[in-house]
């Protein structure tokens, strides 16, 4: 039977982290954000600018 390598799979996880932080650094550097899913989130009282609105009252109604 065959011996684990485990310096193959050190190196394996070493390159994946690299990997990853060097596209999160990209990411960052784009301007855009970590979280994708964020990203077209609005409250119900923010307005498409991103400043909050104003609620409705009864005299526009």
């Amino acid at each position: 039977m065959a011996t684990p390598n485990y310096s193959y799979e050190k190196r394996q996880k070493e390159l994946a982290k690299k990997r990853k932080k060097e596209e999160k650094l990209k990411r960052k550097a784009e301007g855009k954000p970590d979280d994708a899913a964020d990203e077209g989130e609005q409250t119900p009282d923010t307005q498409a600018d991103g400043q909050p609105g104003l609620p409705p009252t009864e005299s526009s109604i």
